[in-house]
């Protein structure tokens, strides 16, 4: 199985492989995400360490059972041949209704095909009010074209 782009990323490449993946994430479909993601893939998320297609299931369920309405942006930060780090933010809210904007990085390394083979996520959560939220659009789906990237925004 390929999953175009492919390495070595450009910046286009790199940007369109991110903004592929906020798409995905922002579906809420464990098993669509978990398809760009090799059979072996290495995670960490957090202080989570686990392997394989299955485990991102799983994760990924559990994930998006407690972070509900979740609504996730995705920015290129760096590339170079089948590597590309993303800076992201995203904002859900639990099942109290207390909302959240969680702000974190990623880094991932890509195989041939351009499936991910490993991912390593840094994240930290900040309590915000419901009035706070920046994100809007209608979820789960993806980030309408007239809603800007993280560009320069302030954390």
């Amino acid at each position: 199985m390929s999953r175009p782009p492919l390495p070595p990323f450009t910046r286009e490449t790199a940007a369109q492989k991110a903004r592929m993946a906020e798409d995905a994430w922002n579906s809420r479909d464990p098993v669509r995400v978990s398809l760009a993601y090799t059979e072996d893939s290495r995670w960490r998320n957090r202080s989570e360490v686990f392997q394989g297609r299955e485990a991102i299931v799983a994760f990924l369920t559990r994930k998006w059972e407690k972070e509900q309405d979740y609504r996730l942006i995705k920015d290129l930060w760096a590339f170079d041949g089948n590597r590309i780090a993303v800076r992201f933010q995203y904002e859900w809210h639990d099942a109290g209704g207390q909302w959240y904007r969680s702000y974190g990085n990623e880094q991932w390394e890509f195989d041939e095909h351009g499936l991910m083979k490993r991912r390593e996520a840094s994240i930290n959560d900040i309590a915000i009010a419901e009035k706070d939220r920046r994100f809007h659009w209608a979820a789960p789906g993806p980030r309408p074209a007239d809603v800007p990237g993280l560009g320069t925004e302030p954390f």
